[in-house]
């Protein structure tokens, strides 16, 4: 996995899950979602790049 995509995933999985934290301490549905939606971002583009890395060896 190229070091770029690989920091991007984990820096949108962090991000989401911040989000999504902090939504739910404030009781804001729309925050929990966005952050939610932004960490399974960053889980599918870690996945995409482990398959990619896989069939480049």
């Amino acid at each position: 996995m190229s070091d770029k995509e690989k920091s991007r995933a984990k820096a949108e999985q962090v991000k989401g899950k911040v989000k999504e934290t902090a939504g739910r301490a404030v009781g804001n549905e729309r925050l929990t979602a966005e952050g939610h939606a932004e960490k399974t971002k960053g889980n599918a583009r870690q996945a995409k790049e482990k398959i990619k890395d896989t069939f480049k060896e």
